[in-house]
């Protein structure tokens, strides 16, 4: 690097002196510096350039893989770590929301079919109270109707009794007064009653 400096400055001081000849003579032209090459490019700093580009490549190596590579390494390698352990929680969490979800269809299916239980136990017991209700007020009902027609038959023969003695007293009169006889009451009921017979 000082070869580099040394011969920057060697080349810079015949420049200086000719820029100022040039402006004591008066020139307004501009003359082109003819004297040596581009310093990188220059062969006798080919040497110098190539043990400072072999140190700072290695100075670059050194500090690559002892600092920054193993920290870019250890983030990576956390990253994936964090990555995985994501996922098999996220597994983990499938499996167990799968676990829940079954118990839950389980759950309703089991509940569905307790609820149908009641439903059918309570369809049961209604039919059997309405068919218990029922055969009470059926039989409440033929009593009603029995004792009914009880009334009925009774009614009916005492009204027959009386149909009797009313034809008897009628075909009585009747008689008295196309014949102008008048016959018994026993007469008239053992005829009635032989005319019924017949």
């Amino acid at each position: 690097m000082a070869n580099i400096v040394l011969a920057a400055a060697e080349e810079a001081a015949p420049h200086a002196a000719q820029g100022a000849t040039h402006e004591s003579a008066g020139h307004g032209t501009v003359e082109h510096h003819g004297g040596g090459d581009f310093p990188p490019f220059d062969t006798n700093n080919f040497a110098p350039q190539l043990v400072w580009l072999a140190l700072i490549f290695g100075l670059l190596y050194i500090l690559m893989s002892r600092i920054a590579l193993p920290r870019i390494g250890s983030i990576l390698s956390e990253r994936e770590s964090r990555i995985e352990s994501d996922l098999f929680a996220s597994r983990e969490l499938q499996t167990k929301a799968q676990a829940a979800a079954a118990e839950h269809d389980e759950t309703l299916r089991a509940t569905k079919a307790q609820a149908q239980d009641i439903g059918r136990a309570a369809q049961q017991q209604a039919a059997s109270e309405t068919a218990s209700r029922r055969a009470s007020e059926e039989a409440a009902f033929a009593k009603k109707v029995a004792e009914a027609e009880a009334k009925i038959l009774a009614a009916k023969s005492e009204a027959l009794s009386n149909v009797e003695a009313i034809a008897t007293e009628a075909a009585g009169a009747i008689l008295e007064k196309l014949t102008g006889a008048r016959l018994a009451a026993e007469t008239l009921q053992s005829e009635f009653r032989n005319i019924k017979a017949s």
